[in-house]
């Protein structure tokens, strides 16, 4: 019974379409998606995640997309530096601009080998990512996605507090809140949040003043404000009613837009004639009294299966998954 409800198993699968066309060159998944406010759009691909199905033996990729362009499609970024990229795992993403000189730096977690470790790369022009350090850490043991707060800073998500089997199957039907979010910075590393059943998205408010945390398998999104010293403190959650993965923030209304599982089991138990759904929920006004939650793009796996992540740019949204495709759609 706990597993059923956990799982959603007798939840109706919500659809809505959009006019929406495939982005070329994705036939893998693009698990993350984050957009700067100039229109360029980040993805990472090709991530192989156990327990999900992958359908590519190829190493991850990362890619760069125009929006601002006539016909924008993604291209792939060249990689430089001292980085196995045979072993590259692309999963979580984030973009810190530096005001200072406006600098790139993408942030980029990595499961080489089925380990946990976050890249960091200065994007340069010519479409070229430059590795510039690899961060490993014992707090950042099962590392899912993270926020830049600076060059060399950051906000983690922690998905998996046991990495044997067993252990974590029962954490999860027991509803245990043994995860956390992480705060790394080259001078620290410590828990800055916990109580969390399954860490997964997470992102920052526009003003920098909040950050905003996916408990995928509490069906929510939780709430901190930064206080001094980088300690988060926990404000609210937002029930969101579905497994909710990836979490973007748009740039001018400050609405999250999230990607989600809505029938989790399909996912688990992948049946190409029968794929599990992708789901775009979005949060309006999360910091009053009444935040609204409204259902965007639903589909029952026909179109785009696994959905994890959805960005909004100016009338568009791109969604993305674990495994399958990525779409670019219209908002209307």
């Amino acid at each position: 019974m706990m597993v059923r409800k956990l799982l959603l198993v007798n939840r109706e699968l919500p659809m809505k379409p959009l006019n929406c066309h495939y982005l070329k060159n994705i036939e893998f998944g693009a698990e993350d998606i984050t957009i700067l406010r100039d229109g360029r759009a980040f993805l990472s691909t090709g991530l192989k995640y156990p327990g999900m199905p992958s359908f590519s033996d190829e190493p991850g990729k990362m890619y760069v997309l125009d929006l601002l362009h006539p016909k924008p499609a993604p291209v792939e970024l060249k990689i430089k530096g001292e980085l196995d990229l045979h072993a590259f795992n692309p999963h979580g993403i984030s973009v810190y601009t530096d005001e200072a000189d406006d600098s790139v730096y993408v942030f980029v977690v990595n499961h080489p080998n089925s380990k946990s470790q976050v890249e960091i790369f200065r994007f340069v022009e010519d479409e070229t990512l430059v590795h510039l350090k690899t961060i490993t850490h014992p707090l950042l043991h099962s590392v899912n996605d993270i926020v830049a707060v600076g060059p060399e800073h950051f906000y983690a998500t922690n998905d998996h507090y046991f990495h044997s089997e067993t252990p974590h199957f029962l954490t999860v039907i027991l509803g245990l809140p043994l995860c956390d979010v992480v705060y790394y910075s080259p001078e620290e590393v410590r828990v800055a949040a916990d109580g969390i059943q399954s860490g997964n998205g997470i992102n920052i408010s526009p003003d920098k003043r909040f950050i905003y945390v996916s408990d995928i398998l509490d069906h929510d999104v939780d709430v901190f404000e930064r206080q001094d010293g980088e300690h988060l403190l926990f404000i609210k959650s937002v029930a969101v009613g579905s497994l909710c993965d990836n979490i973007e923030v748009d740039h001018v209304t400050g609405d999250l837009w999230l990607g989600c599982h809505p029938n989790p089991l399909k996912l688990i138990n992948f049946d190409p004639k029968d794929p599990p759904g992708s789901e775009v929920l979005r949060i309006k006004n999360i910091h009053s009294d009444q935040p609204v939650v409204t259902l965007e793009y639903g589909n029952d796996g026909h179109e785009l299966m696994a959905s994890t992540v959805a960005a909004r740019y100016d009338g568009k949204l791109l969604i993305g998954t674990v495994f399958h495709k990525a779409l670019s759609c219209v908002l209307k």
